[in-house]
């Protein structure tokens, strides 16, 4: 019996929401995605987080966004 995939949080603080888009916590910040308030702690939403990711363009993909995560990563 295999063991069950580990849950990911919905809301996560930014630590864990810069290790889940695979950035530090400066271009986390850097980014200005939405934020919510809970109990008077910061959080991001990971659906906010995927939605960012998705939108981001394919290494080969030839288009004005796609400079977009170089100017995330400060390339």
């Amino acid at each position: 019996m295999t063991a069950p995939a580990p849950l990911l949080p919905r809301l996560m603080r930014a630590p864990q929401a810069a290790a889940y888009l695979g950035i530090g916590t400066t271009k986390l910040r850097d980014l200005d995605l939405p934020r919510r308030v809970m109990g008077g702690c910061v959080v991001y939403d990971r659906v906010d987080l995927d939605a960012f990711a998705d939108g981001l363009p394919y290494e080969d993909q030839d288009d004005a966004a796609g400079d977009a995560w170089d100017a995330v990563l400060g390339a």
